[in-house]
């Protein structure tokens, strides 16, 4: 077969590609359909690449909510230190975030959410917003018309209690002894996510404390009854989980008033020795901002002062999540996502053309070897005989590496022809090994720990701002099997375990749950291509039920879509939502990896990215179509947008990437595993 190159990105292109060249592709709505992607890929190969930092990654904005910012603000007050050039930012962007009922929305489009309410209406009163404002009297009205402070989450109400808004003795009891459970006995710190773990640890310490800041204002304006502001809760049934839970925490506010003072203080010293020797070398704790958060009040509360070594380089951190936009708004990132950025650039920029030894292509993999972790963190906890290998999500994480990343990252790497074979097979290998190390004990894998799946975490009083465990997921396990393959472990027996969990975690309807993305969509578009690069074929039977539902929950547009409500009423909204362009990619990259490429469905899906692409070969995306927790916490990944729709079309236009010689036998000759 004969092939053409495209001089824009010296992409080698196969006949379909080469077939589009060959055409004129000025005007794409009425060009065929592989011209038009052709054309988009091009332009959207050239828009990645110009995105690339000078170090060699890819990072574009990680975009939440306003708790992110209003907390922020109540910290910086916390510690006296707020300025008005912050405050006056930060509501600049909370300002603009207000939905026309007066609440704020935890997604694009979103339903007003209660605590985001709250918090984003403390922190405009911090920055002057009087309450008889038009926009405060609203958001105010509807505070109070569902419960006030007292129905809002238990982390709300703690950054109230912190300035005498909301009292201590009505808040769950958490106590610093819980540092001290070993790892076997239920409700240690390593039964929770690292997430919540790092969040928790420290919250020990303030609840212990109990600190009271004068309050700048009163609140009474947010209370259904200010005369009578925190109402009894009732008890659940004894019998009942909840119930039980609610008396352990009567019992543990018992303890609090009877609880030897040096036996308390000796808890919180060793709670501030684990948050100081897990502080990060950038400042931050975990790579994500709400456990810095939570660890500088922890530590500012035990005497350490604000110029401390540990304090000025964890605020100096804090500063590194804002981003400062044209407007003068200032809104605050809960992490920051390069390896994850990076390593889905590459992977989309390779399957696209570009040349394995691609200049650019080179450069983000030698900034992703020196994002290689080799030391130990918390997972060796459940693996202290694991040696370590992998990556983090942040730039910097050393305590945390991730099995999602670490797989993604192993795949872009074996895309690239790298001047240093031996370098990249020595971090292939190292991180083959620790993925394999951490599969949970049914054959599947989560995000950061193993078999992170006891039932008590969610069940205490004291967790109700998310997710707290960490089982595994079908996005995750896809992805790892995924890389196995690539590394010619298809038939280990390990990954087989995998497969088998995948194939029995297959929804009735054909899709798969998603786990850190919205949601079947991305599920699906995450096990489908796993399950053909492990060996199945486009005839299996899961992979022909994966089709059909993609087929059928298609838009009328030609593109995929998936609301955030899917994640509380499957039922509803499963596959269903406005087209985006990072779910409409998802959704092809299923259909394509089981061989549908001449189907009316991909034809229809790949003119709908086409057909919205921007001029300058990028995509517009307000939606939200990642997760931090399901539903609770909602993120917008501002380069999901790039990466995934360049994914799509380059495998449309170039084929597999296990056929085409990227993945497997061929990429590890390549990359030097098998050189002779």
């Amino acid at each position: 077969m004969t092939a053409t190159t495209d001089g824009s990105t010296g992409a080698t292109l196969p006949p379909r590609a080469a077939a589009a060249s060959e055409t004129d592709t000025s005007t794409p709505g009425a060009a065929g359909v592989p011209q038009a992607a052709e054309r988009a890929a091009r332009r959207a190969t050239d828009f990645l690449l110009g995105l690339q930092d000078e170090q060699g990654w890819w990072k574009g904005d990680l975009e939440t909510n306003v708790t992110m910012d209003a907390e922020d603000l109540l910290l910086r007050q916390f510690l006296g230190i707020r300025d008005e050039a912050t405050t006056r930012a930060a509501a600049l962007f909370i300002r603009g975030e207000q939905r026309a009922d007066g609440a704020w929305a935890t997604f694009y489009r979103g339903p007003g959410d209660l605590s985001a309410t709250v918090e984003a209406y403390v922190a405009l009163r911090l920055a002057g917003d009087e309450p008889d404002a038009p926009h405060m009297a609203k958001a105010s009205a509807w505070i109070r018309e569902r419960g006030g402070i007292a129905a809002a989450r238990v982390f709300t109400r703690i950054w109230l209690a912190l300035f005498g808004w909301w009292k201590w003795d009505d808040l769950p009891e958490l106590p610093p002894e819980l540092i001290w459970f070993p790892s076997w006995m239920p409700l240690n710190i390593y039964d929770f996510g690292c997430w919540a773990r790092q969040t928790i640890v420290p919250l020990t310490i303030v609840s212990a404390k109990r600190p009271v800041r004068p309050a700048p204002f009163p609140l009474e304006e947010l209370h259904t009854d200010p005369a009578d502001p925190s109402p009894a809760r009732p008890f659940a049934p004894l019998a009942s989980w909840d119930g039980a839970f609610q008396r352990l925490d009567r019992a543990l506010h018992r303890w609090r008033r009877v609880a030897p003072r040096r036996l308390r203080g000796a808890a919180m010293n060793t709670a501030a020795r684990w948050i100081v020797e897990r502080q990060e070398n950038d400042g931050c704790w975990g790579g994500i901002q709400p456990p810095a958060v939570y660890s500088l009040i922890a530590l500012h509360l035990l005497g350490y002062d604000l110029e401390h070594p540990v304090m000025r380089e964890g605020l100096a951190s804090l500063d590194r999540f804002a981003v400062w936009r044209e407007d003068g708004a200032r809104m605050i990132e809960a992490c920051q996502s390069p390896v994850w950025d990076t390593c889905l650039a590459a992977i989309a920029l390779a399957d696209a053309g570009l040349p394995a030894d691609h200049p650019q292509l080179v450069k983000a993999a030698d900034w992703m070897l020196g994002e290689e972790i080799v030391r130990p963190g918390d997972w060796t906890v459940k693996r202290p005989q694991l040696p370590p290998g992998g990556w983090a999500f942040e730039f910097h994480n050393d305590n945390y590496p991730d099995i999602d990343d670490t797989a993604e990252v192993v795949l872009a790497l074996r895309r690239v022809r790298h001047h240093d074979p031996d370098r990249m097979d020595g971090a292939i290998g190292r991180a083959v090994r620790w993925n394999l190390g951490m599969q949970s004990r049914n054959g599947a894998w989560g995000a950061f720990d193993v078999d992170n799946t006891s039932p008590f975490p969610n069940r205490l009083p004291f967790c109700d701002f998310g997710e707290v465990i960490d089982p595994p997921s079908a996005d995750v396990t896809a992805h790892v099997v995924e890389m196995l393959a690539a590394e010619g472990l298809a038939h280990d027996p390990r990954t087989r375990r995998g497969i088998e969990w995948l194939l029995a975690e297959q929804e009735p309807d054909g899709s798969w749950f998603g786990r850190w993305g919205v949601n079947y969509i991305y599920g699906t578009g995450s096990v489908v291509p796993a399950l053909t690069a492990a060996g199945l074929p486009g005839s299996h039977p899961a992979v022909r039920r994966a089709v059909t539902w993609l087929e059928r929950v298609q838009n009328d547009d030609g593109g995929w879509g998936e609301d955030l409500r899917s994640y509380q009423d499957s039922r509803g909204w499963s596959g269903r939502g406005a087209s985006t362009a990072s779910q409409t990619a998802w959704a092809l990259m299923a259909l394509l990896a089981a061989g549908e490429q001449e189907s009316k469905a991909v034809e229809r899906g790949v003119q709908w990215l086409a057909d919205t692409q921007r001029e300058d070969g990028s995509w517009d995306e307000p939606h939200f179509t990642g997760t931090g927790f399901p539903w609770d916490f909602s993120i917008n990944y501002h380069l999901y947008r790039q990466v995934f729709p360049l994914t799509a079309l380059g495998r449309y236009l170039h084929g597999d990437p296990f056929e085409r010689g990227l993945l497997g036998p061929g990429a590890r000759a390549r990359t030097g595993a098998e050189r002779s």
